[in-house]
């Protein structure tokens, strides 16, 4: 009986041995004869073009077991690691070869599994500038292999792929069989050229029009096989100008209409292709040209209906609009689950490579309840920074919705997003955009992003996108179009071809030039998106300090005065400003402070990275001014308008807590490493950043104090737990509460925006005094190891209010000072402050509430004084209710001096932490 085998193409145009990126020798290769693979790194993705530094390859297999094209099995190293029998040998400039002699002994694969393909990316041995050299495919993706079995086999060696040409253009065919008696070339039905060898070589020309069917046959006398390639005869791009009013991307003219926009200068010819017209790059699908620009109007598209498409440029490249709002990733889609993206649309893997974006003319509308969110002022503004995959179990966007109360409890007013917009793989931290105009799907749908934004401003809480402008990744369209040699290609619209910023420490992906044009362009159109599509209400910058072209060698961190990166930023943030003239504007600039005054003068709010003082200060160390808090104000930099967002932890830093529980001070009676002691220091550390005027930020769970390490678990961008049972410990509680506290205080209190403040923050007794016409505020902390004494420096006699404890103090002398146990601070207020709550008034107590201890009765020259509750305050009054001394105490018995008082009775009054007061009489 004779049969037809038709070996199924994994990829089309740019798969299996695509565009000779690779050779096989044999061209059929088979899993029990060796194999010699050569490797050209001059095609392909070009990654390691010119490189003549060792090579590896990373390799697996595809076989019957496996799930997919992405389902490598038996791998034979860990990426990275380097061993023997993957490395190849360089045989000539750019040529390199791996010699395997036996497939499935190579990589230990059993005999009941069948092998259908070797998978190949090949890589530097070692990172260059923080970054692998990599060898893939054009489009990025695999390189792959077929393995035949040892039958009759017959494989096309030329075309690689599905082929675009013009009309009469020569074509050769070149084809390889095994096992056969001979081979036939069809042309669609007609056979064109027959041989009885076992490789056939045919030059014909191609027709006029049309599209095409070649068909490569071997046989013998029972059976046949074959593999086909279609042939697209292309015609001469029609010059005719675009409809007026189009935007770059996706135009849905109606619910059955769209008119496509490219952009791409020194491109020849561009096809769409997508489930409109089944990925084929015929006649129909042929964009017309208009300068730059290429266009086509797709009709009678189905109303909310998902459809994939590409761009498919100079018959090489297919590439996902870098305009689209979704994109599909035949790598990392399957690993989202259900629960956070629903009905997810599968790629079409077998219909192309690569990503695809998606259009739907009719998509969900997201209903807003909120339209006319004001944000905060930027002088107001405390910021929590979240990682959306860190911050629940659940890591999405939806849960975190679900959790709005809290942020609400604890009183911030905006919430940061590290980045969101499309970016490569599904763990990350977001910093690898691919994509500017896609929500990532690894953390949720458009609109449950959409839904969380309008839940918080129902609850008064701005919503900031972190956003990289600096750079992106590989997977970008925009990088993809123009790309030689591992990096950007010369005539790239928006990109540097090489990093002007040498440093490798200051190089992340493959930099934008913001000097373009088309950079500037693209930038105006993001920003504008977001506020407008998701109303966000204003962006952090990632790394602004890359803005520029300007050249900086390999050991400077670009930080010196850039007039050309300044114009570049005020350009940018106009024009941000036309669009929402209060857009919050955040920069990650960390540049010289005359170049930060500049810009914090142009109302521009700028990160202000405290983490090394304040971490010195929460361990106990005090040397040489190291946790001088000082630069944490805005005035301290010379800056006019407090524009600075001064923060002790962000995503970037290693946490406070981890430093104090492992590295911190320790001397006989008192150690920083214990937690409750580190989790009172963090308290105060907390109070001091709340009560320096300007926007602040605080990092996800640092108000619980979280204490695993930047580099747990796997590396500074691994998952990290969410501690949500933090909230269980009664020690992190109280921490949670100072913060809290401060925030509201900082919030509702006019005093905690005041102009009139000065610091004494450079040694281990640290002090803030804050000025007002509704109150004063006086904020003493001890960092230090042993209890110390402070002079809070009154600025009148009267009432305080010592705004934690919950008590109050009358002031006769303004130099009077307190004891404060190792961590210890205390905030006093000339006025009674949002969320004040007085244990007790002094004429009310008549009675104690626990049971003191105090001895010698009649006093002499020392009082004893013993609880079985931790102590925090003491005061002493005479019989008319004046106060006459007051201790800070953090201990369970205190010795009072007591020699200057006359003879007569006194009262006592003990505050425990535990809020219970108690009043003692006594005689002296």
């Amino acid at each position: 009986m004779k049969y037809l085998l038709q070996i199924i193409l994994l990829f089309i145009f740019i798969g299996g041995v695509q565009s000779q990126v690779v050779t096989t020798e044999p061209v059929i290769v088979t899993e029990d004869e060796s194999v010699t693979i050569t490797f050209y790194a001059d095609r392909g993705s070009r990654g390691l073009v010119n490189f003549t530094g060792e090579i590896y390859a990373h390799t697996g297999v595809i076989t019957n077991e496996s799930t997919g094209s992405s389902d490598w099995r038996y791998v034979i190293a860990e990426w990275g690691e380097n061993i023997p029998k993957a490395k190849l040998t360089m045989v000539a400039y750019n040529r390199h070869q791996l010699v395997i002699d036996n497939i499935r002994e190579y990589y230990g694969v059993p005999a009941e599994e069948e092998i259908l393909q070797m998978a190949f990316v090949f890589r530097s041995a070692t990172q260059i500038n923080g970054s692998w050299r990599e060898g893939k495919d054009t489009d990025g993706s695999d390189i792959f292999i077929d393995v035949f079995k040892p039958e009759l086999a017959v494989v096309f060696q030329s075309p690689q792929d599905d082929m675009l040409v013009l009309a009469n253009e020569e074509i050769t065919v070149v084809g390889h069989s095994m096992n056969a008696d001979g081979m036939k070339l069809y042309l669609n039905e007609d056979v064109i050229h027959e041989t009885s060898s076992s490789t056939l070589e045919h030059t014909f020309a191609a027709p006029a029009s049309g599209v095409h069917e070649l068909k490569l046959e071997a046989f013998d006398q029972d059976n046949s096989v074959f593999q086909t390639r279609s042939l697209f005869i292309r015609q001469e791009t029609v010059e005719e100008p675009k409809p007026e009013g189009l935007r770059l991307g996706a135009n849905v003219i109606d619910e059955e209409t769209v008119t496509f926009v490219l952009q791409a200068p020194f491109k020849e010819y561009v096809y769409l292709i997508g489930d409109f017209n089944d990925w084929e790059p015929n006649p129909d699908s042929q964009m017309k040209r208009d300068g730059e620009f290429y266009w086509l109007t797709i009709n009678d598209l189905e109303p909310g209906v998902e459809y994939a498409y590409q761009y498919f440029i100079d018959g090489s490249l297919r590439l996902a609009d870098a305009y689209t709002n979704k994109v599909l990733d035949p790598w990392n889609d399957h690993y989202i689950p259900d629960r956070i993206y629903p009905n997810l649309k599968p790629f079409p893997a077998d219909k192309t490579t690569g990503l695809a974006a998606v259009v739907n003319t009719a998509p969900e509308v997201y209903p807003w309840q909120v339209v006319d969110f004001s944000p905060p002022a930027n002088e107001d503004l405390v910021i929590y920074e979240v990682l959306i995959r860190d911050f629940t179990s659940n890591q999405d966007i939806k849960t975190i919705t679900d959790t709005l109360d809290y942020f609400v409890r604890l009183g911030v007013n905006a919430i940061q997003l590290m980045p969101f917009n499309q970016f490569e793989g599904n763990e990350s931290w977001g910093y690898n955009p691919s994509f500017f105009f896609a929500t990532d799907k690894a953390y949720g749908t458009a609109n449950d992003y959409k839904a969380f934004i309008d839940a918080c401003h129902e609850r008064g809480i701005a919503v900031i996108m972190d956003i990289v402008l600096n750079h992106t990744f590989s997977q970008s369209p925009l990088l993809q179009m123009y790309f030689q040699g591992g990096r950007a290609a010369s005539n790239n619209p928006w990109y540097l071809r090489d990093n002007n910023i040498q440093n490798p420490h200051l190089q992340w992906g493959f930099p934008l030039n913001h000097e373009s044009e088309y950079t500037q362009a693209l930038v105006d159109s993001v920003l504008s998106f977001w506020v407008t599509e998701f109303n966000i209400d204003g962006y952090r910058f990632d790394f602004t300090k890359g803005f520029t072209n300007t050249p900086y060698g390999p050991n400077s961190w670009a930080s010196e005065y850039d007039a050309s990166r300044v114009a570049i930023l005020k350009r940018m943030v106009d024009n941000l400003r036309e669009v929402k003239d209060d857009a919050i504007i955040i920069f990650e600039h960390l540049a010289d402070n005359s170049e930060e005054t500049v810009l914090a003068d142009y109302g521009i709010l700028l990160w202000g990275n405290m983490n090394y003082s304040f971490s010195e200060a929460v361990m106990g160390y005090h040397d040489g001014g190291k946790s001088d808090f000082s630069w944490a104000s805005y005035s301290n930099r010379g800056w006019s308008n407090p524009n600075l967002i001064a923060y002790m932890e962000s995503h970037d830093e290693e946490r406070v807590m981890f430093r104090a529980l492992n590295y911190g001070a320790e001397v006989p009676g008192y150690s920083v490493k214990n937690l409750r002691n580190a989790l009172n220091r963090k308290k105060a550390a907390a109070a001091f950043l709340f009560s320096i005027p300007g926007p602040k930020m605080i990092w996800q769970f640092g108000e619980l104090g979280f204490d695993y390490s930047i580099d747990d678990f796997g590396g500074r961008l691994a998952p990290k737990p969410p501690k949500w049972d933090y909230l269980e410990n009664a020690d992190r509680k109280r921490l949670w509460n100072v913060y809290s506290q401060m925030i509201h205080l900082k919030r509702e209190e006019a005093v905690f925006s005041t102009t009139d403040y000065n610091m004494n923050v450079a040694g281990a007794v640290k002090h803030i005094a804050l000025n007002h016409e509704s109150n004063d505020i006086r904020l003493v902390g001890n960092f230090d190891t042993q209890t110390r004494t402070v002079a809070p420096q009154f600025s009148s006699t009267g009432w305080w209010y010592n705004h934690f404890k919950g008590d109050s103090i009358y002031v006769e002398d303004l130099s009077l000072e307190v004891e404060l146990a190792p961590g210890a601070f205390t905030l006093f207020s000339s006025t009674k402050m949002f969320g004040f709550d007085p244990t007790t008034s002094i004429r009310d107590l008549q009675k104690s509430a626990v049971n003191i201890e105090m001895y010698p009765i009649p006093v002499n020259d020392k009082l004893y004084v013993q609880s079985p509750y931790v102590i925090s305050s003491v005061y002493v009054f005479d019989a008319n209710g004046r106060q006459l001394l007051q201790r800070i105490v953090d201990d369970h018995d205190l010795e009072l001096e007591t020699s200057h008082l006359s003879a007569g009775f006194y009262f006592i009054q003990v505050v425990h932490q535990n809020g219970i007061v108690s009043r003692r009489k006594f005689l002296k």
